[in-house]
């Protein structure tokens, strides 16, 4: 299953890693165009997500799982053809992210109800992590075939990769779930679940971060290469890329953290530590290239430590007869923040001054450490409400 998501994860940011260097300007764009069309992918998923994910309560996952692995990759091909501008770009774009709504969240439903009884924390957080590598190669991949071929290449070759998962969903064996009755978009179950639901809010935050710094990872190194110039290795190609990788070990041993010390506690610490880096990178935008990549490393592990926890938490609290609707509420409202993240950081580049802009970049990260900062608040109302209930 993580191989296949790596096939999956091949399209989901070969949009942002070329919307400064290559789309921006064949297109011209500004930045909250170009925010606004990748967010594009976040909005088709988290529109899709809710009746796919908890459509998976009702029928095996693995076939979920195998047609949004299809639609991704199409609409990905489909996107290096057609695409010629910001309505057809961001219109395709969002069907990408339609299908990957069947490919992500399913996917995780298709591995837990093929685990055996028990804590499953490691497992989620492999399967979670394993998406941070899959957006290591995406990025990777994405830029050495723009770069050498034209961005369209680049669509056509990473639109192949859910070949993988289609491959891996044919290789598993069939599971269909307990009959069930009443409404398909039933969340209040969910809602009135206090634990799980904090860690879905939470979950928004560490999205809505996440998606911001890599809709516009390239485009400040971009800006570092020509105001501060840079060795001839460090390329945003290999910026990107390592930002990327970093965070699988990252989510892995912020998971083992929060088995240590508590989830909710690890957590805070991880969101707190990652919007005062945000912070310090922001402020020192115009700093020598050599302190601006140690702290995008720094960053690259902050960003992501919270990912496992939070999923692996939501799922432990999820009830299991309502964990498709469960996982269902976590996706839609990660990516529908996601998609903010990535539109609101592009508004907030063009109000400060624009990509050529230290003023511009600061912004950004002012916004990204304050949609982080909100993770916590989510996570101590959780607690409360729980410590609350318990009591009573």
């Amino acid at each position: 299953m993580c191989i296949g998501q790596l096939g999956n994860l091949l399209p989901h940011v070969t949009l942002s890693a070329n919307l400064a260097q290559h789309l921006m300007p064949a297109w011209g764009l500004s930045a909250a165009e170009g925010g606004l069309m990748a967010s594009g992918y976040a909005f088709g998923y988290m529109l899709a997500v809710p009746v796919l994910t908890t459509l998976t309560d009702r029928i095996d996952a693995r076939i979920v799982l195998l047609c949004g692995s299809v639609v991704s990759g199409l609409a990905t091909i489909v996107f290096g053809i057609f695409a010629e501008g910001f309505w057809s770009g961001t219109i395709i774009w969002s069907l990408s992210g339609l299908g990957f709504a069947g490919a992500y969240m399913p996917g995780l439903k298709a591995l837990t109800d093929r685990l055996p009884a028990g804590d499953t924390s490691r497992a989620v957080t492999l399967y979670t992590s394993s998406f941070s590598v899959g957006v290591g190669l995406s990025f990777l991949v994405a830029q050495i075939l723009a770069d050498r071929w034209g961005w369209r290449s680049a669509f056509y070759v990473t639109g192949v990769g859910p070949v993988a998962m289609v491959i891996a969903c044919l290789l598993i064996e069939g599971r269909r779930p307990a009959p069930k009755s009443g409404r398909l978009l039933n969340f209040a179950p969910v809602l009135a679940n206090r634990e799980a639901l904090g860690y879905i809010l939470g979950y928004g935050a560490h999205c809505f971060e996440l998606y911001g710094i890599r809709t516009w990872l390239v485009g400040f190194w971009t800006f570092v290469v020509a105001h501060q110039g840079e060795p001839s290795w460090m390329t945003p190609v290999l910026m990107s890329f390592c930002f990327a990788v970093i965070s699988m070990p990252a989510s892995i041993l912020g998971n083992e953290a929060a088995l240590k010390f508590g989830r909710h506690r690890a957590i805070s610490v991880v969101m707190i530590a990652s919007a005062c880096v945000a912070l310090v990178i922001g402020f020192n935008a115009s700093a020598p290239a050599w302190l601006l990549a140690l702290l995008l490393m720094i960053y690259g592990l902050t960003v992501p430590a919270d990912s496992g926890a939070l999923t692996a938490g939501m799922s432990a609290a999820a009830v299991s007869e309502h964990r498709g609707a469960t996982l269902a509420l976590h996706s839609t409202v990660g990516f529908g923040l996601s998609a903010l993240g990535a539109w609101g950081t592009g508004v907030a580049l063009d109000v400060a001054g624009g990509p050529q802009s230290a003023s511009g970049w600061l912004l950004v990260f002012i916004v990204l450490a304050a949609g982080i900062a909100l993770g916590p608040l989510a996570l101590l109302w959780a607690r409360r409400g729980h410590s609350c209930k318990l009591s009573s």
